[in-house]
């Protein structure tokens, strides 16, 4: 009989964006992968997946819903491991496999970024914090994708049976990469733009957090500096009315492209100049991992996750205190030399191998053979018993 690992997640979009060579991996290795999450997404390497009635915000009644129903998924299937994600993924999963761990399961859960961090509110801390340390005692292994987080929890003496650090889910690099020059003019016409336009790209759900409004503040200040600046956004959310509103009210139509959702940022990414990033808080953003592939130079706003990619004068700049000229300043800092922009971007690549897809594989390989080893070891005892 193959041994079962569950993955959960809060939506089943999850999955299909960061964590299928993982499943591709643990089907290639003989075990019978399930997925438990919201959403009829069909998703490649996944023997049984389950739909939950999960919801994002922790305080939903559908949440003890899911629960029930992940319990009993557990308590039914006898997995040997469990790795769970996301906030409420997390804090389901943890507390339904309670009785399976007991029983040897082994349950291990991804923090792709803590709320509580550095410059968090007093609220997250007082919400988050005690949440994730109290559920760490039901967890075996802890996986941080960035520093900070990495020894926050050393410091705060979470309680899982192990701490470890990857180098977050995983680029493809064969998928983003440099494109040539000329290449590059074709794709601009294709897609409506000119050799000389200064493009920058951001791809980001429209929300408080992710903070695109600096991003056109910075436009208003560029306009005039750069009148061949175009700043490419894609995505949806609750705010992109408000900033498309704002836009328009500051003369930015012609200079901001509202791009919607995209599954072409592969083919965009590479015909940029630069990519921009303005988020308040990441733990370790995938958009800029991709851009950096693509050896894009960066400008971002100050986070533990922007800081862990960008180094500040290596392969772009870091704007601290939201502040909207200084971040129009260092992106037409970047344009104006293009040796200090070629320089940058060839510094995005190098910094980017340790975050390849293939690198995070092997990081992760590493942790679960010590589970899987003790499954193998496991199954042999049970023969053993049975038979001698």
């Amino acid at each position: 009989m193959k041994p079962k690992i569950l993955f959960t997640a809060t939506v089943d979009y999850h999955f299909k964006s960061f964590h299928l060579p993982v499943l591709k991996w643990f089907q290639e290795n003989g075990w019978e992968v399930h997925v438990a999450a919201h959403g009829t997404i069909d998703l490649p390497y996944t023997d049984f997946k389950f739909n939950l009635p999960i919801k994002r915000s922790p305080f939903n009644r559908r949440n003890t819903d899911a629960y029930r129903q992940l319990k009993e998924i557990i308590d039914h299937n006898h997995y040997s491991i469990i790795h769970c994600h996301t906030p409420v993924g997390g804090v389901l999963t943890r507390l339904a496999a309670r009785d399976a761990r007991k029983k040897g399961t082994k349950v291990l859960y991804t923090a792709h970024g803590f709320h509580f961090c550095k410059g968090a509110s007093l609220q997250n801390w007082l919400t988050y914090y005690p949440v994730e340390k109290w559920l760490s005692s039901y967890t075996d292994c802890l996986l941080t994708i960035n520093n900070e987080d990495y020894h926050l929890a050393l410091k705060h003496r979470f309680k899982a049976g192990s701490i470890e650090h990857i180098h977050g889910v995983g680029v493809d690099t064969e998928k983003f990469c440099p494109i040539p020059k000329e290449d590059k003019v074709q794709r601009r016409k294709l897609y409506g733009y000119q050799k000389d336009d200064l493009l920058m790209f951001y791809a980001a759900e429209f929300n408080k957090n992710k903070n695109q409004m600096l991003l056109l503040k910075a436009m208003i200040h560029l306009r005039t500096k750069l009148p061949n600046a175009k700043l490419l956004l894609a995505g949806e959310g609750t705010l992109l009315t408000e900033c498309k509103r704002f836009a328009e009210a500051n003369g930015l139509k012609d200079t901001v492209h509202f791009l919607g959702f995209r599954n072409d940022i592969a083919n965009i990414l590479p015909m940029c100049d630069l990519a921009v990033a303005s988020s308040l808080r990441e733990g370790l953003p995938v958009n800029i991992m991709e851009a950096m592939a693509c050896g894009l130079p960066i400008v971002a706003t100050d986070n533990r996750g922007h800081r862990e990619l960008v180094g500040d004068g290596v392969n772009g700049f870091i704007i601290h205190d939201q502040n909207s000229i200084a971040f129009s300043e260092k992106v037409a800092e970047i344009t104006t030399f293009n040796a200090l922009r070629e320089q940058f971007g060839d510094m995005s690549r190098l910094r980017l191998i340790k975050y390849e897809t293939a690198s995070v594989i092997h990081e992760l390989e590493s942790i679960y053979n010590k589970y899987m080893q003790r499954e193998e070891n496991e199954a042999e005892n049970q023969y053993n018993r049975a038979y001698i």
